[in-house]
């Protein structure tokens, strides 16, 4: 009887076992990975992502002219006026045409015409940060912005026939930019006013 038992007992031992112990495993590795991860990021700290777009944002106004910084810091984007002679590389009809670019943080450079709000292109670029040991890959939102700034300021022609171009609608929402080049409108209106009551108000020699 005894014989039995301790039969019946290591069987019903081996059959758990082998129930439970893909369980167990999958558990003790999970425990693993996550123990791992915190000893990878030790030593990372939760402010770094603040403090480094605070710092990218002084440089950016310390780059841009007022305009432009204002710009940003009320809309945030940045226009930059487009100065190819011959108009926009892969936009034969807005040859002579005035255009500009909307910059977003992390977003595609968008080109469009003032005079008719019509959107031209969207052209792809990115700016990986590859010196930062810890978090996202990805430049601070004031940097990725000025990046964007000082190829388009520097060397457009280089910037677009480089960048990726897709048609207006791949990566920004085509009524998001209309809504932004209104509110740009606006602003613009609004500061026109506030430059001439300014002007109005000093004293004439």
């Amino acid at each position: 009887m005894t014989v039995a038992l301790a039969a019946t007992a290591i069987v019903v031992l081996v059959l758990l076992w082998d129930v439970g112990w893909p369980v167990a495993s999958e558990r003790i590795a999970r425990w693993r990975a996550g123990r791992q991860k915190v000893i990878e990021i030790e030593g990372y700290d939760p402010g770094r992502e603040r403090r480094a777009e605070q710092r990218a944002r002084m440089l950016l106004r310390s780059c841009v002219n007022e305009e432009e910084w204002a710009m940003y810091r009320d809309l945030g984007f940045i226009r930059v006026w487009g100065g190819l002679s011959e108009g926009l590389v892969g936009e034969r009809d807005c040859s002579g045409a005035t255009y500009a670019y909307i910059i977003y943080p992390h977003k595609p450079i968008v080109a469009y015409l003032p005079q008719t709000r019509r959107l031209l292109s969207e052209y792809c670029v990115t700016f990986p940060d590859d010196t930062r040991p810890y978090g996202s890959a990805r430049l601070p939102d004031s940097d990725d912005v000025l990046a964007k700034w000082m190829a388009l300021t520097g060397d457009e022609r280089r910037i677009i026939a480089t960048a990726n171009m897709h048609l207006p609608g791949r990566q920004v929402d085509p009524k998001q930019i209309k809504r932004d080049l209104w509110r740009l409108g606006q602003w613009e209106q609004a500061r026109l006013r506030e430059q001439r009551r300014g002007a109005g108000s000093v004293p004439a020699p």
